[in-house]
């Protein structure tokens, strides 16, 4: 004899979830949709449209020294991981690791902003 399972009916026989609830179903529709768009916001947000000659040209508006030493990398900083241009400027001494004049400019890589402009006092001659 095999066993019968007996129903009584109700939409838990067509499976779970959100089975005979049609608000629910768009409930569900528009809380999927604004994810996306909040996704795809921030992925606009993250994204690089400044070049790497656009943000030297940038920082080198910014000083007033005409440098002899360019450094460039991209950063991505926070949470969010906003990308960055970070151009260090440099008029180099004789000595090994001395500045003349150093600056560092911080530029956001999506808007073209500057954000930071960092100049250190002139070193010293010994």
């Amino acid at each position: 004899m095999t066993p019968s399972i007996e129903t009584d009916g109700s939409p838990r026989g067509r499976g779970a979830g959100l089975g005979g609830r049609p608000w629910a179903r768009v409930a569900f529709v528009i809380v999927v949709l604004g994810l996306a768009f909040l996704v795809s916001r921030g992925c606009q947000q993250s994204q690089v449209r400044i070049t790497k000659e656009q943000a030297i040209a940038t920082a080198e508006d910014e000083v007033s020294f005409d440098p002899t030493r360019t450094q460039v990398r991209l950063l991505r900083q926070g949470l969010d991981s906003q990308p960055f241009w970070v151009v260090s400027l440099s008029i180099p001494t004789d000595q090994a690791s001395r500045f003349r004049r150093l600056a560092v400019v911080r530029i956001d890589a999506n808007t073209g902003e500057v954000a930071d402009v960092r100049q250190p006092r002139p070193a010293r001659a010994p």
